[in-house]
């Protein structure tokens, strides 16, 4: 891939051929196995202080991506350079400093949430884990998180039943927060909330990266919801990124057939603005049995001869703007 890095800057994160693959047995007494490529070679730079938005269909890979970022899973192969060091292979003890560094939001904040904990016990459980100050100070920390979250002191007391959907995210979005972490991954943090309540929740976490030069992995499926919140977007498909690009230009000059489509497919409401052209069709080929040549192309209107002879590599289309496309979409006819 060609590197979208700024030279005067090192990013945060870097992953280098990162892949993920699954092996599957036929049935209980099956010898043969297949591979599930959830990820596959996956190169992204992160740096710091910005939002990289994730997209795309799921089962595309983005949560398996994440999961390998903060190294809930261990990667098959590449790297995974956070500050420059790679942590790819890191045993648990090895990666105990890193822990602290970065953190995570999940998309179900119930599930995420132990729910024989109070809240108070649930924010302070990786202060305790790090050793951070004694049980007075990490007390009156617990308590500065819940108001910087909406919350109230009396909150601490409670259970994670006791609270809507939306009071639990907030929960969770301050036990992230709690050892001020420099990355946080939001894995759909959204999803599972009202509407009226993830414009809130969005709005929390623009706020908190101002404050705290955060840098986000924001992962969705609501293309929607990313763009006002990303600076640049990555679009993946079949485990790959199949596009990146700064948010605007995204948006505006999608150059991947597969991004035009998925930014087709955002509702609208005003009928004049009603999009024109053919939606998604058909399903996402299983990753165990992904085409040959371009992955999209038995959903691509327009594929050719040649995609299915040969896989295109991700090409700089100038301006940060990176496709792998053998017939990218020009800017006139994005729009």
């Amino acid at each position: 891939m060609t590197s979208t890095t700024p030279p005067t800057s090192a990013p945060l994160v870097a992953l280098r051929g990162l892949s993920k693959r699954f092996s599957l047995r036929g049935g209980l007494f099956a010898r043969n196995t297949r591979e599930l490529r959830a990820v596959d070679g996956v190169d992204l730079d992160i740096h710091r202080g910005e939002t990289v938005g994730l997209v795309g269909e799921s089962g595309c890979g983005k949560s398996t991506l994440a999961r390998m970022v903060i190294r809930l899973l261990r990667p098959s192969s590449g790297q995974i350079l956070f500050d420059g060091n790679d942590i790819a292979d890191l045993g648990e003890r090895q990666l105990a400093p890193y822990r602290r560094r970065m953190q995570m939001i999940f998309q179900d904040p119930y599930a995420s949430l132990n729910p024989r904990m109070s809240v108070g016990d649930i924010i302070a459980e990786p202060l305790e884990i790090a050793a951070w100050g004694d049980s007075t100070t990490r007390q009156a920390r617990v308590t500065q998180l819940l108001d910087r979250v909406g919350l109230s002191r009396d909150h601490a007391m409670r259970f994670p039943h006791e609270f809507s959907g939306g009071q639990r995210q907030r929960v969770g979005i301050a036990r992230a927060i709690a050892l001020e972490p420099e990355l946080i991954i939001c894995d759909e943090p959204i999803s599972a909330l009202d509407v009226s309540i993830q414009a809130q929740v969005v709005n929390m976490l623009e706020d908190l990266q101002q404050e705290q030069g955060l840098t986000y992995l924001f992962i969705s499926h609501d293309l929607s919801m990313v763009r006002h919140i990303a600076d640049r977007i990555g679009v993946m498909y079949l485990g790959r990124i199949v596009e990146l690009a700064p948010s605007r230009k995204l948006y505006r000059s999608p150059a991947h057939p597969y991004t035009r489509l998925l930014l087709d497919s955002i509702p609208v409401t005003d009928p004049d603005r009603a999009h024109t052209d053919a939606a998604i069709t058909g399903e996402i080929p299983s990753p165990l049995h992904i085409p040959s040549g371009c992955a999209f192309r038995t959903r691509c209107p327009r594929a050719t001869a040649l995609c299915a002879e040969r896989e295109p590599a991700l090409q700089d289309l100038g301006d940060g703007h990176l496709a792998s496309c053998h017939h990218p979409l020009s800017p006139e006819a994005a729009r």
